[in-house]
């Protein structure tokens, strides 16, 4: 079985990057953010990873690379696509998706997708 728990923890630390892409994570932000997990069933766990990463104070980088290195070796799932639209959410949520935002966005689909269909041929 896959480890959900862990994969809601990634999803907190993704969060956490698009936020502060620009640098500063905004009011809106961090409101935008409530709001979604205000139904989310994995809320705690997103949640808490999110606040981890505050704390911690590693690069964008390093938390997006982190990110995607777990979603890689956990392999394909629906759950990539709500992470997209809420990560948009989030960017979208303080004067709009900016270019660095854009970016950890498109990269993340791109990452993914170039690795999956580089490492599920065959299947």
């Amino acid at each position: 079985m896959k480890d959900k728990e862990r994969l809601y923890d990634a999803f907190g630390e993704l969060l956490y990057a698009i936020a502060m892409a620009d640098g500063v994570i905004q009011e809106e932000e961090m409101s935008q953010l409530q709001e979604i997990l205000n139904d989310h069933p994995w809320a705690s766990n997103i949640s808490w990873s999110f606040n981890y990463e505050v704390n911690k104070g590693l690069s964008v980088d390093e938390v997006y690379q982190k990110v995607v290195s777990f979603c890689q070796s956990y392999g394909p799932a629906h759950e990539y696509a709500e992470m997209l639209d809420v990560m948009t959410k989030i960017a979208d949520a303080s004067a709009g998706v900016d270019f660095d935002e854009s970016i950890i966005i498109e990269s993340f689909e791109q990452d993914l997708i170039n690795y999956f269909k580089d490492h599920t041929k065959g299947f």
